[in-house]
């Protein structure tokens, strides 16, 4: 009520604000608070919660005197400071006979430059990268001179800022080849297409390889033989993993660096870019208690990260989810992750027969690379357990082909099966830069004859927002098969299934994913070029 009363009071007081007098009385509203009061009151109270904050962390007052600091803070603070303050600039006058103005005048110049300082060393922080072995050891510690001056510290600034630059720009995979005898070149897949950022020569790129493989746990000296390794990079309070593979060849030594997609634990099924009803038929199929869902695409078709969609749709409080992957790409919770590790003897299969006895609801295998892995897979989903996996092949009519042709039974896969995902990514037009399509009179034509709205598709420009490439990120477009019960039948019976699989349902199955992709593009999401390059 308080607050009404003064706003009534004001409003017809406002001319009076507004006017501008001549004389030497100001007209001016009386308000119930003095502001200067109140603003020294603020800069007070601040002030004492800092002194008291400074004794909390100060070596010089003993424990058993900081209750009594904080008390005087509290009340008498600012008093102690300004009073600490003019002896310590009297003290400076005295000593160096310069006026108490001029004191006051430095100390004000250093505590700004010391405030600018310490900014300025905050950014540095946030953009600095160290790269760490599996242990946790740095390159520094590797190489065995921390904290001294090395002779070779711009070839790890060069190694450094090389995994910053990937990391800045969004890359998947940075690969470092050598041109020939006395060229490197170092070129990153962004948005799933490979592009050459710079060349270096061989001696300065040997001494980055060799860093990269010291700090992933590989063998330096091995040069012919391929390796693989992984290690980490932490910036600014971020964490990205990465796996290496090197390879001897003609010219020198080539490596492929993977970046690992830490963000996929919080993709969700409308995040990968499904369609209502695509949603709707996953989520249906995930929801029931048994069967598998097979994930096909090929190698970079972002099926792992649909994978993890799904899991982030079912319920990891109340069923038991394992998960087996060869890498973990990301950590999720409530879930229990199994890394495969050939030399440990850890693979698909063993590994699947161990977690049936663990009792799961919920199995998610990384890959299904081999028959072993395709029956268990296969049993598990007819014995209670929902079973989420994937399989490297272009259609999900190839998928069951591969799967006969790995000599799982017939029998077994028609009754294992329950949803086949077929996936492409397709990259996303920058809506910084994206412009109206100029099409032919032709394609026009052809739209007209559809009935396809063609006034809202959009070709990429290139603006500094996308690197000047006219697409920021990637979208997927998926063909979905559910295995209905005359699908089932004539997955059993095999031959005439694998000959019709092999031609019209291969054909169909990428005539879908045609127009999944075009809906995508008369929707402004990419466009015509992109379509061709992708699905064909």
């Amino acid at each position: 009520m308080q607050i009404l009363d003064f706003i009534q009071s004001l409003i017809p007081n406002l001319p009076c604000l507004l006017r501008t007098e001549t004389g030497p009385v100001l007209s001016i509203v009386s308000l119930p608070f003095n502001p200067l009061r109140l603003a020294c009151l603020i800069v007070w109270i601040y002030l004492c919660l800092y002194l008291v904050q400074c004794f909390q962390f100060s070596p010089l007052v003993p424990q058993k005197y900081r209750p009594a600091a904080y008390i005087i803070s509290l009340f008498a603070g600012p008093i102690l400071l300004l009073i600490l303050l003019i002896a310590d600039t009297l003290k400076k006058s005295s000593q160096s006979k310069t006026g108490i103005f001029k004191i006051l005048k430095q100390q004000l110049q250093n505590t700004f430059a010391n405030m600018r300082s310490r900014r300025a060393e905050r950014r540095r922080d946030d953009s600095t990268i160290r790269l760490l072995d599996s242990s946790g050891r740095s390159i520094d510690e590797i190489y065995g001179h921390s904290g001294k001056k090395r002779k070779d510290s711009h070839i790890l600034d060069l190694t450094e800022q090389l995994i910053a630059d990937a990391l800045d720009r969004r890359a998947s995979d940075i690969l470092i080849d050598p041109e020939d005898e006395a060229t490197y070149t170092v070129r990153l897949r962004i948005d799933g297409v490979l592009r050459t950022v710079k060349k270096l020569k061989t001696d300065t790129s040997k001494a980055i390889v060799n860093s990269i493989k010291a700090v992933s746990g590989m063998d330096i000296s091995e040069k012919r033989r391929p390796q693989d390794g992984a290690f980490i990079a932490k910036r600014a309070g971020t964490t990205a993993s990465f796996r290496v593979a090197s390879a001897g060849v003609l010219s020198g030594e080539k490596l492929s660096i993977r970046l690992l997609n830490q963000e996929a634990c919080t993709f969700t099924l409308a995040d990968v870019g499904l369609t209502k009803k695509q949603r709707s038929i996953i989520k249906s199929a995930i929801k029931k208690p048994s069967g598998m869902v097979l994930l096909c695409g090929p190698t970079g078709s972002g099926k792992t990260t649909t994978m993890y969609a799904m899991l982030n749709e079912i319920d990891r409080f109340t069923r038991n989810v394992i998960t087996v992957e060869d890498p973990i790409e990301s950590m999720l919770p409530e879930t229990s992750q199994i890394e495969i590790n050939p030399k440990a003897d850890i693979t698909f299969a063993k590994t699947l027969r161990s977690i049936l006895r663990q009792d799961p609801d919920v199995i998610c295998i990384g890959e299904i690379r081999d028959e072993e892995t395709a029956e268990i897979a296969l049993r598990a989903s007819q014995t209670g357990h929902l079973v989420l996996a994937t399989i490297h092949c272009d259609s999900n009519a190839t998928a069951l082909v591969r799967l006969l042709d790995l000599g799982v039974s017939p029998l077994l896969l028609s009754s294992g099966l329950s949803l086949l995902v077929s996936q492409r990514l397709l990259r996303r037009l920058c809506n910084h830069c994206k412009k109206p399509a100029q099409l032919s009179q032709n394609r026009i034509r052809k739209f007209e004859r559809k009935g396809i709205d063609y006034t809202n598709i959009f070709d990429a420009a290139g603006c500094r927002h996308c690197d000047k490439t006219g697409y920021l990120g990637r979208t997927a477009v998926c063909d979905l098969m559910v295995i209905t019960d005359q699908l089932k039948v004539d997955i059993a019976g095999n031959k005439a299934f694998i000959a019709e699989a092999r031609n019209e349902v291969g054909k169909k199955d990428s005539s879908n994913l045609s127009r999944q992709a075009l809906k995508k593009v008369i929707s402004g999401i990419t466009t015509l070029e992109e379509l061709k390059r992708v699905v064909g």
